[in-house]
């Protein structure tokens, strides 16, 4: 039987051996306790404990963790929302004792605390400050958190305000304020395009009748320029100038009743056409010229004449 019991021990024996090796990965940290009482904390590497004396009670991440909580809650403005709130926690290695020994639930003590905060605090702000101060909210949250959670060895990195989702009426309504509002700027915009192109047009026209009129006064200029050349011309060959007036202007109407014939297209227009016309024209200019010179002579008279009588008052 001897024989048969030797490898048995042997075996044995070195199972024992090894079961007194055991090895600990990098950023986590295991809890080694001696007949059910706390021994020490092992970190990464390879670690040795007594056999069957010893065991590892437990291990603990030492890496940045993050936990999601879905709150809802009510606004001041009586909106119930939901909000994401993500907190990020790690273990501290000094205070592994105090994780693992004082708290066996640390998620649920995170949540608990942030329904708490966030339940106190949300219901102080309307929902468009909700969105606005959101970094207030998260900032409350992780400020609580510390003051709770350091005792238990945790140590809260960082907390955000990851979503707000508003009851779906509400943010149908927002969409509808918010599509209003825009359809307020656009029309003010398009109301501010169609008065700066009146104005423009208006000015464009002003422009144009401006210079219609000075081409207009150009053109008389000219046309009153070459009569007077035309007239020295004809002084100079012994013409005085009221038979050279005369010439022109009949001169004048036939060149023009030439124009009209030119046109096929014309409708029919009867004119004189006669040098008696010419003629006539003629009187009828100097008349309106001498009259006119009368009249105006008359109006400076009265007008000299009120000044005199308001000088001698």
């Amino acid at each position: 039987m001897f024989p048969f019991v030797f490898p048995i021990i042997v075996i044995f024996l070195f199972i024992i051996f090894l079961s007194s090796f055991f090895t600990v990965k990098q950023q986590s940290a295991a809890i080694v306790e001696r007949f059910g009482k706390f021994l020490s904390i092992r970190h990464s590497g390879l670690q040795m404990k007594i056999p069957i004396v010893d065991r590892i009670a437990g291990r603990m991440s030492l890496k940045i963790q993050q936990l999601d909580v879905i709150v809802e809650t009510k606004t001041l403005d009586d909106v119930f929302v939901r909000l994401k709130i993500s907190v990020q926690f790690m273990v501290i290695s000094e205070k592994v004792y105090d994780a693992f020994y004082k708290l066996d639930y640390a998620h649920d003590q995170i949540t608990s605390y942030v329904f708490d905060v966030v339940r106190a605090e949300v219901p102080k702000m309307k929902l468009d400050d909700v969105f606005v101060k959101k970094d207030d909210i998260a900032i409350a949250v992780k400020t609580e958190l510390n003051d709770a959670m350091s005792d238990y060895g945790y140590d809260i990195i960082k907390t955000l305000v990851t979503d707000i989702d508003p009851d779906a009426q509400v943010k149908a309504a927002m969409n509808r304020i918010n599509a209003s509002e825009r359809e307020k700027i656009a029309a003010q915009f398009e109301g501010d395009a169609a008065r700066i192109l009146i104005v423009e047009r208006a000015k464009a026209e002003a422009e144009s009748k401006r210079l219609q009129g000075q081409g207009i006064a150009d053109q008389r200029r000219e046309i009153a320029r070459g009569l007077e050349e035309s007239v020295d011309v004809l002084n100079r060959v012994g013409i005085n100038s009221q038979e050279a007036s005369a010439l022109i202007v009949v001169t004048q109407h036939y060149d023009t009743l030439q124009s009209i014939g030119e046109h096929v297209n014309s409708n029919l227009i009867l004119l004189p056409n006669s040098p008696q016309a010419g003629s006539d024209m003629l009187n009828n200019m100097v008349a309106s010229f001498s009259a006119s010179n009368q009249i105006g002579e008359a109006m400076k008279e009265a007008k000299n004449k009120k000044k005199e009588n308001e000088k001698k008052q």
